[in-house]
């Protein structure tokens, strides 16, 4: 399957996608796209993504698929980095949802204002930091006596929550007071090959 991503380096959803084709050994052809330039809201992006976001992979027909969490499941089916158990599947599919709607758009959106845009952090909406501490919380509460998400191995759960999580201190989280995320994030940056 040869594939083209069209994607943004400093994405975490981005770089969710490139990690997942590398640990299948999936070949692919790497587009970047500079989201903060507005690469992303050119007629030349929109024919490939009508909805002008990245990630955005290609197949060799022609078919396109948005969605970074959609991508990786579609690429990893049939891997070991999904469960075959129903239920631990869907386990790791309940973790990725809750990444996209309670922890991305808290730990992404303050790293995307404070490191992209140059905005202080007092000048940024207090719930951001509220929930993404919260996000924090949760996931240091999931980590307790396990090393990963689900199944205690690697799977789709870890790098959709790890893409993020690894950069928070970028968006003014502290993660030292999380040492099984800390942890985690070390083993996930290992098993994925990801150059810290």
């Amino acid at each position: 399957m040869a594939l083209t991503i069209h994607g943004d380096l400093r994405s975490g959803n981005c770089l969710k996608v490139k990690w997942t084709a590398e640990k299948l050994k999936l070949p692919y052809r790497w587009v970047e796209v500079d989201v903060v330039g507005g690469a992303t809201r050119r007629p030349e992006f929109i024919s490939v993504h009508p909805a002008g976001q990245v990630p955005v992979v290609v197949f060799e027909d022609g078919r396109a698929l948005a969605q970074s969490n959609a991508i990786i499941f579609y690429l990893a089916e049939g891997s070991k980095l999904i469960p075959t158990n129903a239920f631990e599947r869907a386990r790791m599919l309940e973790w990725m949802f809750w990444e996209q709607y309670s922890h991305e758009p808290y730990i992404a959106v303050a790293r995307f204002q404070m490191a992209y845009l140059g905005r202080a952090r007092e000048t940024l909406e207090p719930k951001l930091f509220e929930r993404g501490e919260a996000a924090l919380r949760r996931l240091e509460q999931a980590l307790k006596g396990s090393d990963y998400l689900v199944e205690n191995r690697l799977t789709l759960a870890d790098i959709a929550l790890v893409a993020y999580t690894r950069v928070a201190h970028e968006g003014g989280f502290d993660l030292d007071p999380h040492r099984g995320i800390r942890a985690w994030i070390g083993r996930v940056e290992t098993d994925l090959a990801i150059a810290v």
